[in-house]
C-alpha cells in the first residue's frame, strides 16, 4: 500500500487536484485497501466490483459513491496504469432537486447566529460575492482589488475568475480587517494564523442554522445559490451570472431558473383564464 499510496499522492498533486480532493481520494483508497487487506497492485476488477457492491449495499449516496468511483478511477488509470479494472463503472445520478435558496431576512437571521466575527464575515462575503466555501476560506488580502471592484478567485480545477466586490462588502471587509487583524497573507484566519478550514466552516454554519431556527436544509453553498438567484430576479443576463459564478457551462446557471420568483410571478394565472 505504501509505495502505491505515495505515487498516487504525487500524481494527484502533479495533476493539479485541489487539496481537499486529494485528501478525499486518498482516504477513499485507504478504505478500499483496508476492505480487502491487500495492496492496490494485488487488487483487480473482481475486488473493485466487490467494493462497489459493498458501498451500494450500505446505502452510500450517489454523490458520495461518485467520489469513491473517482478515487478508484484515478488510482487505476493514472497511478497503476490498469484502466480495465474500472472499465465497468457507470456514474450514479442524483435525484433532481431544486437548490436551497434563502430569503434576505433568513440570511440576516443566520448571520446573527454565527459565533465570532471571522466566520460571520466569511459567510457575509460568500453571500455578497457568490464564492464557494473553499474559495472564500483561501482568499488572500491581495485578491481584493478595491479600485476595480473585483475579487480575484482561484476556483474549481484551478480556473481563475473575477467576482464582484461591491462597495458595501469592501467597507465591511476593511472594518473586519482593522478589528480582527487576520494573519497575512490570508483574509480569514483561525487561532494558529492558518486559513479557515472549509469543513470546519460547514460545521459552524450548520450550528448557526439550528440556532437561527431556520427549517430549510441550508448549507454554506446555499449562500451561493441565493447570490445567483437575486440578480436573476432583477433581470441580469444569464451569461453575466455565469461569469460571476465561474460556471463552465450555461446549463449549470440555468438550474436557478426554476427558483427565480419573478419568473414564477410573471407566469399566467390559470384561474384567470376561466370565465367568471
Amino acid at each position: 500500500m505504501g509505495e502505491a499510496f505515495k505515487r498516487m499522492a504525487w500524481d494527484l498533486k502533479f495533476a493539479g487536484r485541489a487539496e481537499r480532493t486529494r485528501k478525499v481520494y486518498l482516504a477513499d483508497v485507504r478504505a478500499f485497501v483496508a476492505f480487502h487487506g491487500q495492496s492496490p497492485e494485488q487488487l483487480g476488477q473482481p475486488e473493485v466490483r466487490a467494493w462497489v457492491e459493498h458501498l451500494i449495499a450500505r446505502g452510500t449516496s450517489p454523490s458520495r459513491l461518485r467520489q469513491h468511483l473517482s478515487a478508484l478511477v484515478f488510482l487505476y488509470r493514472k497511478t497503476l496504469g490498469q484502466p480495465q479494472a474500472v472499465s465497468f463503472f457507470s456514474w450514479p445520478k442524483d435525484a433532481e432537486r431544486l437548490p436551497v435558496v434563502l430569503s434576505v431576512l433568513e440570511v440576516a437571521r443566520l448571520l446573527e447566529a454565527v459565533p465570532g466575527a471571522t466566520y460571520r464575515m466569511l459567510f457575509r462575503t460568500m453571500f455578497a460575492s457568490g464564492l464557494r466555501s473553499q474559495e472564500a476560506c483561501r482568499l488572500r488580502v491581495g485578491d481584493l482589488d478595491g479600485e476595480r471592484g473585483v475579487i480575484h478567485v482561484l476556483g474549481k480545477g484551478g480556473r481563475e475568475r473575477q467576482a464582484a466586490l461591491q462597495p458595501l462588502l469592501l467597507e465591511a471587509l476593511r472594518g473586519y480587517w482593522r478589528a480582527e487583524r487576520p494573519v497575512p497573507p490570508w483574509l480569514f484566519t483561525g487561532r494558529l494564523g492558518k486559513p479557515l478550514d472549509a469543513d470546519q466552516a460547514r460545521k459552524v454554519f450548520k450550528a448557526a442554522v439550528r440556532a437561527s431556527g431556520l427549517t430549510k436544509r441550508a448549507t454554506p453553498h446555499s449562500l451561493r445559490h441565493t447570490y445567483a438567484t437575486l440578480p436573476m430576479e432583477q433581470g441580469t443576463d444569464l451569461r453575466v451570472i455565469q461569469c460571476l459564478l465561474g460556471h463552465g457551462s450555461i446549463r449549470s446557471t440555468e438550474r436557478y431558473l426554476p427558483v427565480a420568483t419573478h419568473l414564477l410571478a410573471a407566469s399566467a394565472d390559470p384561474l384567470g383564464l376561466l370565465p367568471p
